[in-house]
This record gives C-alpha cells, sequence and structure tokens, in this order.
C-alpha cells in the first residue's frame, strides 16, 4: 500500500506548521519573560536574607559560616526557588518544542521536494 502525497497536502501542512511555530514562538517568549521575572525574584530575596543572616549574627556576635548563611538563604527562599526551577522547565519544554515543530517543517520540505521530482519525471 502506498500512500500519494499531493503539493497541495504538503502546502497545507507547511500552513499548519507556521502557525504552531508562530505560536511556540510566543509560548517561549512569555515563558521566558516568566523564568527572568522569577529568577529576579529569586535573587533580590536571597540578598535580602543573606545580609538579614549575616547582621543578625553580627548583632548577636555570633559568627556564621558562608554555608550556614546559603543553607539558612536556601530555606527562607524556598518558593522562590521553586517558582523559578519550574518556569526553568518550562522554558527549556518551550525550546523542545519550537525544535519539534522546526524539525517537521524540515521533513515536510523534504517531501514536498520529494513530491515535485516524483511530478516532473
Amino acid at each position: 500500500m502506498s500512500d500519494v502525497v499531493t503539493p497541495a497536502q504538503v502546502e497545507r501542512r507547511l500552513f499548519t506548521l507556521s502557525q504552531e511555530l508562530d505560536s511556540s514562538h510566543e509560548a517561549l517568549s512569555l515563558a521566558e519573560h516568566r523564568y527572568m521575572a522569577a529568577k529576579t525574584n529569586y535573587e533580590i530575596e536571597s540578598a535580602k536574607w543573606r545580609m538579614k543572616i549575616r547582621s543578625t549574627a553580627l548583632e548577636s556576635g555570633r559568627k556564621v559560616t558562608v554555608g550556614e548563611v546559603d543553607d539558612e538563604t536556601l530555606l527562607r527562599c524556598q518558593e522562590q526557588l521553586i517558582a523559578l526551577s519550574t518556569t526553568e522547565a518550562i522554558v527549556k519544554a518551550e525550546r523542545a518544542n519550537a525544535a519539534r515543530i522546526r524539525t517537521q517543517v524540515d521533513i515536510a520540505r523534504s517531501i514536498g521536494s520529494s513530491v515535485r521530482k516524483s511530478m516532473e519525471g
């Protein structure tokens, strides 16, 4: 059994993929914006907590190690870190989706070339 592909089918597929690619890029742009907002929020909160932890330790005459400051900061900013990690995962998924669509476009173009050649000869 052989499925014959027509130029019109290839054209429709490329048109559909073009629309999917546009949507994918919009989603990726939004995801990257959210990622940068989450990253900025995490970095600012982390800096605030590091400063506060060091200041509190200094006021009480207690010495804290860099590791202790980092660990407490991480615990104090866990919600921001979770948001950052989640948005990063979404960005990676959106990038993979855009790459998948681009691969499908390349495949459709190859099929289109094959269809044209078979119609010529």
